[in-house]
């Protein structure tokens, strides 16, 4: 059997097409994604504009032409931030029903953090230690406290990519001043988070997906040049090769940043902020080590399919 998921993110809709087995198991066919940004211009107006509404429609219109050259029995598709806090969310899920006959299910933030944490698990090997898992989408931002036992702890916060970028709207290169304000929000958004970190004794920080991904390529081509990325699930990342990464972003342009080898032109603009961010999480908690996983909620969403727990 041959299922497809669509995760409908405020920055991405990516699409997975995995082969079930007998005995519930799965193989991955194809991942591939569309650059929808839903979220762009009206993310922190809670509104998804006309081109951002097409641009999604055009989104799902050229992922169900890929799926055609399988033989898939079953679409699930999960959206996000973008869609969930918007005022004409329901609108852009409407139109999808209508237009192209797909149901989507629109899941909260608690929802999406336990299918972050129901997928990297399932390639990252987590033990009796606790860690910390986090995922930067364009609209919001999962934290998740987990050990091989669970989840510990989870949250979503209103702190994405997209949001990030339409608050700060940063210079090329980007200023100290954009960075303490960049900074300053984070802070205020996460009270909850700090909180909960104070109780545990945390020093591994393990980033899902989207630009830890691009991250982790990108030292990946200077460091392990002769590495096939598309292979691993995933990569430790170093510190100190990720901070001299990320001061080559605060000091570049978009231009500059587009010539980076192994750069994803999608995520050029957004980048710079998402690694702030990373930067500010690390330090904030003194954490030593870094991973990057390539799973995430549609892997996750896989997963409680065939376990029958969606």
């Amino acid at each position: 059997m041959q299922i497809a998921i669509i995760d409908l993110g405020t920055n991405t809709f990516n699409l997975l097409v995995a082969e079930v087995s007998k005995d519930n198991n799965y193989t991955i066919l194809l991942e591939t994604k569309y650059p929808a940004k839903l979220g762009k211009g009206g993310i922190n107006n809670k509104t998804i504009t006309p081109e951002a509404f097409e641009r999604g429609l055009k989104a799902i219109e050229t992922h169900l032409d890929t799926i055609k050259n399988f033989n898939i029995e079953a679409i699930h598709c999960f959206a996000t931030s973008a869609i969930r806090s918007a005022t004409n969310g329901q609108d852009f899920a409407n139109a999808v029903q209508q237009k192209y006959n797909l149901h989507i299910n629109v899941i909260e933030g608690d929802k999406e953090a336990e299918l972050i944490y129901d997928g990297v698990k399932q390639v990252i090997p987590i033990g009796s230690e606790k860690v910390l898992i986090m995922d930067i989408g364009g609209g919001s931002t999962e934290f998740i406290i987990a050990n091989k036992d669970g989840v510990v702890w989870k949250e979503s916060f209103n702190v994405g990519a997209a949001r990030m970028l339409d608050l700060v709207k940063p210079s090329e290169p980007i200023k100290d001043s954009e960075i303490e304000q960049l900074e300053t929000y984070v802070t205020n958004e996460l009270n909850t988070l700090f909180k909960e970190m104070a109780k545990h004794d945390i020093v591994t920080l393990v980033g899902s997906s989207g630009s830890f991904d691009t991250i982790a390529a990108m030292i990946a081509a200077e460091e392990h040049p002769h590495l096939d990325m598309g292979k691993l699930t995933s990569y430790p990342i170093a510190l100190d090769l990720f901070y001299s990464l990320h001061n080559k972003y605060l000091n570049s342009t978009i231009e500059q940043r587009m010539k980076m080898k192994r750069m994803d032109p999608h995520r050029v603009e957004m980048i710079v902020l998402a690694s702030i961010f990373i930067k500010f999480t690390i330090e904030k908690f003194n954490l030593t080590h870094l991973y990057q996983c390539n799973y995430a909620l549609k892997e996750g969403a896989i997963h409680q399919i065939l376990n029958n727990k969606m």
